[in-house]
């Protein structure tokens, strides 16, 4: 059982939400949703076509069965290909107007090639086509196949490299001999091989095992100086201690750091090594921002650190794969990813897929380009080398009810609308469970990604991840009632909810979420919601900020509204500061950033002009100023209230807070901050927050 600081609010507060009534509702309302098209596609045009799909299916069969048949005649498909293409078929001669269910019997599906469908694989409102797992029948996708043939390793010279606390603990296999020709990359973005044992990523090899060491002196002829910090691009540096000399034979040593910024990692490989001095080269491309004394990086894919259970190392020019199991290997499974994707849609619609477990991919499991209307729902997304979900362009996606977790980058990304026009996308994630993001690129690769125009984000868990929870771009988002924790948790100047650097993304609203336990040291530490380098427009309502750290943070940005908050034990409930009049007035200046993405903007025509008209005369408007922020019946006690920039005090309107006094809140030692009928704050008017709506099992749809 979890410590109570890091379970959710469901689990905390039974009385407000039963964990069963909350996933009943979840189920309740996917099974209502998929009935309710079932039921108009029955009454429009009769029965869907039904074909089933089994691990002992066979694509010549009918597919018309669940199982074979006793003489194994005919039964289910083999594969999602062939049930594909019998639903194109029906298409083509009329026989499917009310749609098809494509019913996958339990097992695990090892992917050859990713699973495309397109405009001719589309269903209608009333006619949809559904894949999903049978009953409740276990279904695995994969990326990879399960590896077997381990052997103890017998090679004396590869015995002699492994580390003395590996000897007789190490096994190894001839992926080649298994049929793996393709080993990836060791560090690029979304090719990377990796393993999974008993459906956990597995560690390629590195030192330390835990935490970072750091760089020494930075040498080289190519310095660079940022907000007044140096460094140098040169990519040479020293380090202290030995360690590296059991690295200077290894082929494809690999870095791994955050070189300049404690927001921007990137790997880079090993050049030479002079165990003389002490110096570390990089080989090329270096780091954009370069490297400075004192960051943080640790090593990957050597061999000689292979040093621990659950670590694994790959010998690329022999194809043989060197794992220390975690447990027997007779007792588990070892899984490779090899595909890229899983599931590609473009210009699909009314397509959903449920049910499912995705898994083991190089890059993202699902990818939807255009179309409209397709449903990803209570599958369980994992181990993938990026993304779980990405969105680009159409309309009315929406991914509920999953479980995703493990993964090499981020969840789920949503793209689309046109903001030109101002027209939204409606791509929603609700209800989802979000847990252990950013396993291999660490730093803006959120839970959920919004951008472009009119996304929406509500009823989420999402914890555990070393940078943001929700990042934000564009116009015109709603985040709602999502409940975030032990997010930031490896990163400095970074926000759980981010957006930053543009005027004209404005429109959004952030509210009745639950932010609690993000705090991290450092110079400028962790945000919950960060307004950063004057991002302006944002309304921020009806949020619980509770040991929050800096927890709402405007960055120089105008027109903001902080409305109707509780904020107990932050480190500053509110921050505003006026970087636009002094250090970072650059970005403001006519040939800066800021009046760029304004200018690309139509931002003085409607519907621009009449739904922002703030943005009409910003440039004549002393547009580095911190103008039109508004503060207004907050509650703030415990912690620090304000923290406001001298230049910017001026320009904050503060009204109506109760600052430092008890509030009357339910609970507040065991975390319940609804308010009781006699506090202070209704008299100022202050509206109680839902509690009991935060977080996945309140059935959701986009708001009309």
């Amino acid at each position: 059982m979890k410590s109570d600081h890091r379970t959710s609010i469901a689990q905390r507060f039974p009385a407000l939400s039963p964990p069963v009534l909350r996933a009943v509702r979840v189920r309740f309302h996917d099974v209502c949703i998929g009935l309710l098209l079932l039921i108009l596609s029955v009454a429009a045009n009769g029965q869907p076509a039904q074909f089933f799909v089994a691990a002992d299916g066979n694509d010549s069969w009918s597919g018309t069965l669940t199982e074979p048949n006793a003489g194994s005649t005919d039964g289910p498909f083999a594969s999602l290909e062939r049930a594909r293409d019998a639903i194109r078929n029906k298409k083509k001669t009329g026989q499917l107007r009310a749609g098809a269910m494509v019913q996958i019997r339990q097992g695990a599906y090892e992917l050859k090639t990713t699973f495309t469908l397109n405009a001719a694989d589309s269903g209608s409102e009333n006619a949809p086509i559904i894949y999903q797992a049978y009953k409740d029948e276990t279904v695995s996708l994969r990326g990879g196949p399960a590896i077997r043939g381990f052997q103890p390793v017998s090679d004396p010279a590869m015995a002699k490299r492994l580390p003395p606390e590996s000897q007789g603990k190490i096994w190894s296999v001839d992926l080649k001999a298994a049929g793996i020709t393709d080993f990836g990359e060791v560090a690029t973005q979304g090719k990377q091989l990796e393993i999974f044992f008993n459906e956990k990523p597995m560690q390629m090899a590195r030192w330390p095992n835990e935490g970072f060491v750091k760089i020494g002196e930075v040498l080289g002829g190519k310095p660079v100086v940022m907000n007044g910090i140096k460094g140098d691009r040169s990519g040479i540096f020293t380090y202290t201690g030995d360690r590296p000399k059991r690295w200077v034979n290894e082929p494809e040593g690999v870095l791994h750091g955050y070189w300049f910024w404690d927001w921007s990692d990137a790997y880079q490989q090993i050049g030479s090594i002079d165990t003389a001095k002490r110096v570390l080269k990089l080989k090329p491309p270096f780091h954009s921002f370069g490297y400075r004394p004192g960051q943080r990086y640790y090593a990957l894919n050597l061999l000689s650190e292979l040093d621990q259970p659950g670590e694994w190392y790959l010998d690329r020019a022999a194809g043989r794969l060197y794992f220390w199991p975690p447990g027997p290997l007779d007792k588990g499974e070892v899984v490779l990813s090899v595909l890229p994707t899983l599931i590609q849609l473009r210009d699909a619609s009314w397509l959903a897929f449920r049910g499912l477990n995705l898994e083991a991919t190089r890059g993202t499991a699902i990818v939807i380009e255009g179309g409209n209307h397709a449903r990803i729902s209570n599958c369980t997304i994992r181990n993938t080398g990026s993304w779980a979900v990405r969105v680009e362009g159409g309309t009315d996606h929406g991914v509920e009810g999953c479980h995703i977790y493990q993964l090499g980058e981020g969840g789920i990304s949503l793209q689309g609308g046109d903001r030109m026009k101002l027209i939204p996308a409606k791509h929603y994630a609700a209800n989802n469970h979000i847990h252990d993001f950013g396993r291999l690129y660490r730093a803006y690769r959120p839970a959920i990604a919004l951008g472009g125009v009119g996304q929406a984000a509500a009823h989420n868990h999402i914890h555990d991840g070393p940078h943001n929870a929700i990042q934000f771009g564009g116009n015109d988002h709603l985040i709602e009632f999502n409940e975030v924790h032990h997010v930031c948790e490896e990163t400095g100047d970074v926000g759980a909810f981010y957006t930053g650097r543009d005027w004209t993304a404005r429109g959004t609203l952030i509210r009745c979420n639950y932010f609690h336990h993000i705090e991290r040291p450092g110079p400028h530490g962790a945000m919950s919601v960060y307004l950063d380098d004057a991002a302006s427009g944002i309304t921020i309502l009806g949020n619980i900020f509770y040991k929050a750290g800096r927890a709402m943070f405007i960055g120089g940005g105008r027109d903001n509204l902080v409305e109707n908050n509780i904020f107990v034990d932050c480190t500053s409930s509110v921050h505003v500061d006026a970087r636009g009049l002094n250090w970072m007035k650059f970005r403001v200046d006519d040939d800066g950033d800021l009046p760029e993405r304004l200018a690309a903007m139509p931002y003085k025509m409607p519907p621009w002009s009449t739904q922002y008209p703030k943005l009409v005369n910003i440039l004549r408007d002393e547009p580095g100023a911190p103008k039109g922020n508004e503060v207004v019946r907050n509650i703030s006690v415990g912690g620090e209230w304000l923290d406001v920039e001298k230049g910017a005090k001026p320009l904050v309107n503060l009204k109506d807070n109760l600052v430092d006094q008890d509030p009357r809140f339910v609970d507040r030692a065991g975390g319940n901050f609804q308010l009781r009928k006699d506090s202070p704050a209704i008299k100022l008017g202050f509206k109680p927050i839902p509690l009991e709506k935060i977080g996945p099992g309140t059935p959701w749809s986009f708001p009309r």
